[in-house]
């Protein structure tokens, strides 16, 4: 079978690619090769199922990695020129607690990929799925593509296979490794927008609890960076958008890293210690492990004293030294917890690393074999939680596609 373009991966990145390529490059037969039975799987899971598919806030401080996301990103139309003019999704900002959060008004998923679908059909791209490409092969002026059962001769190819994040829906890392074996730089590979594991003993008793705050992220006294929100505390690890938002970082400080909760941002150290120690009097004749319940749910309100006082929280309240709140206050205001370690694919929501940015010049082209194209995830470029990672996804699909298509049409005037 030959193809003139083909994309491998059926997910966001993969068909804004296929649609863009169709949409240049008219005459072209487009395959979009998916390795699941249906495309867009993963697209279906985004948002809890509503598909956060942009944000009105793009900034470079939202995108980590070795290539300029944001440069690509603005060289793609946006969310309303892509989905709402091209696609017809009526689009709404804001939901889940996401600031600047663009999602499909149907809150559904369905609709951005059923959206996707016509499109592509309509122009003529064809779905092929339940292929496995376990081989890319460099040929003159093309590319052999092999899975277990067939055989493709691609004069171009758009790889848009997703990186190692959710293997559930078919990003488990295979590709990743095929194009390694060609030669590829690939920055360091870690789970990125998702939990951060800490001792489990230092969380004990904290299972379930959420409460809104600050977190930092520190190596040694260097601030990395600080997020707010709502941390989500279980057996072993923290979690909630704030955090996701620090994942990423563990590929560069692994076993130099920690974070800080400030559970009381809006009170200032000295106002919180003034505050306790009128609680002193308030309470007096309570036990202490009723002293912080009226600011914090009783689990929360008991850990933070027992992890500032070696005694039975039995006691009188009465029985507090200024000494004592002084050490509650801190630990409120600068609760620590070191990272020992990132959560499994299984429940990160990209991918940090990938292909080098050095692999790929501005039109999204490979610079080690020309024809070849990258998009998505399985490039250098993980995004903050809230619509960033998706946003690349189209966007990046988009511009890959385009100069596919262009290049494909050049090389046929020459």
């Amino acid at each position: 079978m030959n193809i003139d373009i083909a994309i491998i991966g059926g997910g966001a990145s993969g068909l804004a690619a296929a649609i863009s390529a169709k949409e240049t490059a008219s005459s072209a037969n487009v395959v979009v090769i998916e390795k699941l039975p249906r495309v867009g799987k993963k697209i279906i899971a985004s948002g809890n199922g509503k598909c956060n598919l942009s944000n009105v806030n793009i900034t470079n401080q939202n995108y980590h990695g070795s290539l300029n996301a944001v440069k690509i990103i603005s060289a793609a139309p946006d969310y309303r020129d892509f989905f709402t003019k091209k696609l017809g999704i009526l689009c709404m900002i804001g939901s889940e607690g996401k600031e600047g959060g663009v999602y499909p008004r149907s809150n559904s998923s369905t609709t951005v990929l059923n959206a996707l679908r016509l499109r592509a059909s309509k122009l003529g791209v064809v779905e092929l799925c339940g292929c496995d490409i376990n081989e890319i092969i460099p040929k003159k002026n093309g590319f052999i593509l092999r899975s277990a059962d067939n055989e493709f001769f691609c004069r171009r190819v758009i790889v848009a296979a997703g990186g190692y994040a959710a293997p559930s829906f078919g990003t488990d890392g295979s590709i990743m490794r095929i194009i390694k074996g060609m030669g590829y730089k690939i920055s360091r590979i870690c789970p990125a927008v998702a939990p951060l594991k800490v001792d489990a003993n230092e969380v004990k008793g904290l299972k379930g609890v959420r409460v809104k705050g600050e977190i930092s992220a520190y190596s040694g006294n260097q601030l990395l960076r600080t997020e707010k929100g709502e941390l989500q505390f279980n057996e072993n690890n923290i979690s909630g958008i704030c955090v996701f938002n620090l994942a990423y970082l563990f590929s560069e400080y692994e076993g130099n890293m920690k974070l800080c909760a400030d559970l009381l941002p809006e009170i200032t150290h000295k106002k919180l210690f003034d505050y306790l120690v009128d609680l002193r009097e308030v309470r007096r004749d309570l036990p202490l492990e009723e002293f912080l319940t009226g600011a914090f749910v009783k689990n929360l309100a008991v850990y933070l004293v027992k992890r500032s006082l070696s005694r039975s929280i039995s006691n009188s309240i009465s029985s507090l030294s200024d000494q004592e709140i002084l050490c509650i206050c801190s630990n409120i205001k600068k609760l620590e917890f070191k990272v020992c370690g990132c959560s499994s694919w299984q429940h990160a929501q990209a991918t940090m690393g990938g292909i080098h940015g050095s692999c790929v010049d501005e039109k999204l082209q490979s610079k080690l074999h020309k024809g070849l194209y990258f998009c998505g995830e399985i490039l250098d470029v993980a995004g903050d939680c809230g619509g960033y990672n998706l946003q690349w996804a189209w966007s990046s699909g988009i511009v890959a596609g385009i100069n596919c298509g262009k290049e494909l049409l050049n090389d046929k005037i020459k």
